[in-house]
């Protein structure tokens, strides 16, 4: 069934169709840029590259490409292949000489209070100063640079400055181990690395330029340390190595005026590490040309932006989310954006609607780890603040339990914000399954691929599987924002992404298309479960457990089982008001069994307090399967905890 079929059954309203579908209201249909999806869908599927050469021709060129894709050495793709571009153009230097010139880029808010707000000219101001500071310190074009701070507004402007001089970054993010850090400067061989005195985080100090100087006994890459003073405590400072940021920046080196490096399109904007749940982190390279077209279009439609938004991505620079979705197509369409330091809960569980409501955020966009944490605390703390400035959800980074999406639907969104469930990857670069405004919503399923994507699930002998049916997801149509390839081991790109289903790209993921073509992510293939032969996601066990009043979150693995060849096991934390006991136990195990089925029934369940999470907030299961089994936990790098 098409999305116009789906839409005309139902009401228009706003309101669900029994239990399934979720129509945008007239309101949203009527104020939507796209208001058919089907239409723009079936002239982007026939024509590919037409449609992104018109999203290529909305933003500014040094000089136009000569060829939209160049698909010769496949699966090593180039776009706008012959264009001379920089993201800095586009997301900075083209809105200085329009009205947004004197527009709000960015409001930064403190979690110890603190607020700054930045203008299109004045973030230029601080780019250009900046760059200039990287320029005196040696950094030139395909240099690269390693970043390492907190939430702070100077970690955007880092990145851009690195981006305006055509130096290639690499975000760590602001709370990775020693090792962690080291083993990415090694790889990239930073010369210069920008740090923070300290970052905020749940009312504590974390203590960042310690962990720089932890990591730098062990390498000889870095000869240069720019350190931000965020939190005023005492570091220490090494002569002839490290400098403080505000000090560079009030030299006469640090001159408002730079001029921004005119680079290919395909010469490389920056490096981002992925650890996997194998092997050590891979650093993936993402591109100026491609990248900016792809961001470009997909914020745009995906989140319908309009000059008066504000909207507010709540996850970390340092992720591919914030890369793509706060920092650079924010900037590219002239968005003002919320940044917020601190943690979701500090000092109180209605931080986050606090901050709606203070600066009018129109679009949030957060992930269902931190929406599931916040159900924790009940609906009183956002029924307390006035959240009608918002008219759209997000939501990224794993798929999001239908029980999480009603809640966020009905307490956030008041029944009445359409939230775009987005799918995508490190390795994609921008969004790839995900509704617009207008297509009718399923909780749990990100819809359809984007214009012009096409995506399969395969069986284990490459057919297509059958409507419903567990497979692999693959992505058969090629993409502007692709990493081109795995920082020097072109190998392992091919190896990791291209060779289980030749010419497809393998995504790693778990997922089954239903009878209406939308598709539902199950998560990791390495997080499926066989169970007596039955292919079992964990997302959907876990699925199952949060939606008991009782659970707040939960995680589930297969361990061996002599008889089932797997059998599961499952770590719940419970709301607020429940006590663990035996007879909970068994009564989450047969409410499992009724949602999903006798073969589903964990084996065991275990109440704990805190899960396994990597930083962006995906739960690590395979290291609960390796401290069950007790075995080696691998890569733990990642960890948050």
């Amino acid at each position: 069934m098409m999305v116009e079929q789906l839409a005309r059954n139902g009401k228009g309203n706003g309101t669900k169709e029994g239990a399934d579908l979720y129509y945008p209201s007239a309101d949203v249909v009527e104020r939507a840029q796209v208001k058919d999806w089907n239409a723009l869908a079936d002239f982007s599927s026939k024509d590919p590259m037409g449609f992104w050469a018109a999203r290529a021709e909305e933003l500014g060129w040094y000089q136009k490409w000569d060829s939209v894709l160049d698909d010769s050495g496949k699966p090593f793709y180039k776009w706008f292949v012959g264009g001379k571009t920089n993201i800095v153009h586009n997301a900075i230097d083209r809105h200085l000489h329009t009205h947004r010139k004197n527009k709000l880029a960015f409001i930064w808010q403190g979690e110890d209070g603190a607020e700054r707000s930045m203008s299109y000219f004045s973030l230029n101001r601080e780019v250009s100063k900046f760059a200039n500071v990287l320029k005196a310190l040696g950094v030139r074009k395909g240099d690269r640079v390693t970043i390492y701070m907190g939430r702070v507004m100077e970690l955007p402007i880092a990145m851009l400055a690195c981006a305006k001089i055509g130096a290639i970054h690499s975000v760590v993010y602001g709370g990775f181990s020693v090792e962690a850090l080291h083993s990415r400067i090694e790889d990239s061989q930073s010369r210069v690395l920008i740090t923070c005195d300290g970052a905020f985080l749940n009312g504590k100090v974390v203590e960042l330029k310690g962990i720089v100087d932890e990591a730098l006994k062990r390498t000889a890459a870095v000869e240069t340390v720019v350190v931000y003073r965020r939190t005023g405590k005492p570091v220490h400072m090494e002569e002839g190595r490290d400098y403080w940021w505000h000090e560079l920046m009030a030299l006469p080196i640090a001159s408002p005026k730079c001029e921004t490096e005119k680079m290919d399109a395909e010469d490389p904007l920056f490096l981002l590490y992925t650890s996997g749940t194998t092997g050590t982190p891979k650093a993936l390279v993402h591109t100026h040309g491609g990248y900016s077209v792809g961001i470009y279009a997909t914020f745009k439609y995906v989140f319908d932006i309009t000059d008066e938004d504000r909207y507010w991505c709540a996850a970390d620079p340092g992720w591919i989310t914030g890369h793509s979705y706060i920092v650079y197509a924010p900037l590219m369409t002239g968005t003002t954006s919320v940044i917020y330091e601190g943690a979701p809960t500090y000092p109180y569980p209605d931080r986050w609607w606090r901050i709606v409501e203070k600066y009018g955020v129109t679009i949030l966009y957060t992930a269902p780890t931190a929406i599931r944490g916040l159900m924790r605390f009940g609906e009183a703390w956002p029924n307390r603040c006035d959240l009608s400035s918002l008219r759209l959800l997000g939501s990224v980074g794993e798929p999001i339990n239908p029980e999480a999406w009603r809640w966020y639907y009905k307490n956030i969104g008041k029944d009445r914000c359409p939230i775009m469930d987005t799918w995508w990857q490190t390795e994609t670069g921008m969004f790839m399954i995900t509704p617009t405004p207008v297509v009718p919503l399923k909780p749990g399923s990100g819809t359809r691929p984007f214009f012009t994507l096409r995506a399969e699930v395969l069986d284990d002998h490459g057919r297509t599987a059958a409507p419903n049916e567990e497979g692999f997801l693959v992505l058969t149509t090629p993409w502007p924002a692709m990493a081109r390839t795995v920082y020097k081991d072109p190998d392992r790109y091919v190896s990791t992404y291209w060779t289980k289903y030749p010419g497809k790209y393998f995504t790693g993921d778990s997922a089954r298309v239903d009878e209406d073509g939308y598709f539902w992510i199950i998560g990791r293939v390495d997080d499926v479960i066989k169970v007596s032969g039955y292919r079992l996601g964990t997302a959907e066990v876990e699925s199952a457990l949060v939606s008991h009043p009782a659970v707040a979150e939960a995680a589930a693995i297969g361990l061996p089982h002599e008889i089932k060849g797997n059998a599961i096991h499952t770590y719940v934390i419970l709301r607020s008001g429940f006590e663990p006991t035996e007879k909970l136990a068994e009564e989450l195990r047969q409410h499992v069994g009724v949602e999903l089925g006798p073969i589903a029934k964990p084996e065991k369940i275990e109440f704990v307090a805190k899960l396994p999470k990597t930083r962006s907030g995906k739960i690590m299961r395979r290291v609960l399967r390796a401290r069950a089994l007790g075995m080696p936990e691998g890569d733990i790098s990642t960890i948050e905890d």
